[in-house]
């Protein structure tokens, strides 16, 4: 009889526990709002395989995808900005610095890195949004003039991939004086007939769209990103007027001649590529 009172052993999986093992592992798309299997999505450079949309992807991940075998070495890793005006908002600069660059494992907003890309040696300056929105402080404007500079001394073409709300206000006049800058040294590499090429991604605005982003021998961007220099909403709260549909977005930027292509995630690498070929043939 003991062993119809015998209790069988049920294993009880919390509510916590069942949404941890599943943590992750989907995704909801932005734009066609599908629910999407994130491996589905590691496959297509984390595009959407149903509507196309472009996920963000931070700046190690890019120069993955653009560089052959995803190899690259990295310069000026560690220059750090040192708080010029000691400025203070909700908190220290200082502090809000450390504690993105503990977060992120990266001293600045910007990945400077060389490598093949298609076989053919190139600099690679990718930007980082979510340090401090991919702002362009000292040390992005440093270290994209040191990209130029090696361009120039070994006559490597440049690319510099944009994700960035502007200029890092934390810096001041600091940082709006990166503008002129780098845009000097862009001068120069125009003059020695090196390559430039300048990929937009989503966002690309303010003193970054108003620098060295539109200054590329070649301005590409990503589908559906924003590019402008102030934000649709400041616009509109400006002139007091609604603006047209798909305002600011790549292919509305394309239409009205301030792109010369939009260009596929999965299509970046070739079209760079291709354009290299024609440029330094």
């Amino acid at each position: 009889m003991d062993w119809f009172k015998r209790e069988k052993k049920v294993s009880k999986v919390s509510d916590e526990q069942r949404h941890v093992r599943t943590e992750g592992l989907w995704i909801k798309c932005d734009s066609c709002r599908q629910i999407i299997w994130r491996k589905d999505l590691e496959e297509t450079l984390q595009c959407c395989p149903k509507c196309g949309f472009h996920f963000r992807i931070d700046a190690a991940t890019r120069l993955r995808y653009l560089f052959d075998d995803g190899q690259y070495e990295e310069f000026d890793r560690e220059l750090s900005s040192t708080d010029p005006l000691g400025f203070v908002d909700a908190k220290p600069y200082s502090q809000r610095l450390a504690a993105t660059q503990a977060a992120l494992g990266m001293k600045d907003a910007v990945i400077s890195a060389r490598g093949k890309l298609n076989g053919r040696r190139v600099n690679i300056c990718s930007l980082e949004l979510k340090f401090i929105g991919g702002s362009m402080g000292s040390v992005m404007g440093e270290k994209i003039t040191r990209a130029i500079e090696r361009s120039l001394a070994d006559r490597d073409p440049l690319v510099i991939v944009s994700a960035s709300g502007g200029a890092r206000m934390q810096e001041g006049a600091v940082s709006l004086m990166q503008l002129a800058k780098i845009s000097c040294q862009l001068m120069r590499l125009d003059q020695a007939r090196v390559p430039f090429i300048s990929v937009l991604t989503d966002p690309t605005t303010g003193g970054t769209t108003a620098s060295f982003a539109m200054l590329g021998d070649l301005n590409i961007a990503e589908p559906g990103a924003l590019i402008g220099f102030a934000g649709p909403r400041v616009i509109e709260q400006t002139i007091r007027q609604k603006l047209p549909e798909g305002f600011q977005r790549s292919e509305f930027v394309l239409q009205h001649g301030f792109l010369d292509a939009v260009v596929t995630r999965a299509e970046m690498k070739q079209f760079i590529a291709r354009s290299l070929d024609f440029f330094c043939a």
